[in-house]
């Protein structure tokens, strides 16, 4: 299979050798110079993944992260965000709008393309495995391991496949306490470059989506989380 991405940077040198570096890797690459073009395009032609620069012009790449998590047709997207070196804010609100991960600029090539990588193997790994096709529910929260759907009182929660497969590690194991540095490997499958404040702004952004079934989360002090079904 062929996996087709779509670059979003105004930054028209540092697309184009991205775009060859990832076009060498076996990609099918698209390019938009903005959030707005970006946008139009993947309302054409939805791509497997969206590489996605931060400070652009028309509209930046928060704009294009939130626009795209609220739309149904595209709320599963896979969304790497690059963001500067230094900033922190940044990096989080991007995690908060729904990006599955982010790299720092300046990056190292070889690093964007693991992440790249790594993102897609997780997700076509998990919409294709049979272990998945199940239900498990808990109190008034319920997910379909199948559909990466989560419901609590029966209403649908919008949650990202990252966001899902946190939840869905944390609720297989009830009870189990699952280090922040396991979950890296699990859900990221890499360690370096990504801290610790990732896995933590993602675990916030989930309990928050989950409104009373976010009190089964439980955060373990300068360890990681469990879930702890009978509360």
């Amino acid at each position: 299979m062929t996996y087709r991405i779509l670059l979003v940077d105004d930054d028209k040198e540092l697309l184009a050798a991205l775009e060859v570096k990832l076009r060498k890797e076996g990609y099918q690459i698209d390019t938009a110079p903005d959030g707005e073009a970006a946008l139009e395009m993947i309302a054409t032609d939805l791509p497997d993944l969206v590489i996605l620069d931060v400070n652009m012009p028309r509209m930046n790449g928060m704009d294009v992260c939130r626009a795209l998590r609220s739309d149904e047709k595209t709320r599963d997207l896979a969304i790497i965000m690059l963001t500067a070196r230094d900033d922190e804010v940044d990096r989080i609100l991007g995690l908060e709008f729904g990006a599955d991960d982010y790299v720092t600029k300046p990056y190292n090539p070889r690093e964007l393309i693991l992440r790249v990588k790594g993102l897609l193997k997780r997700i076509f790994h998990f919409q294709d495995n049979p272990e998945t096709q199940e239900h498990i529910q808990v109190g008034p929260l319920s997910i379909d391991l199948g559909k990466h759907q989560g419901q609590v009182d029966g209403q649908v929660v919008e949650l990202t496949l990252t966001e899902f497969k946190l939840l869905s590690h944390l609720i297989k194991n009830p009870g189990k306490i699952k280090t922040r540095d396991y979950l890296l490997d699990e859900i990221w499958e890499y360690g370096d470059g990504v801290f610790s404040r990732t896995i933590d702004t993602h675990i916030q952004r989930l309990r928050s989506k989950l409104k009373e079934a976010g009190k089964y989360i439980k955060t373990v002090r300068g360890v990681g989380y469990r879930f702890e079904k009978g509360e």
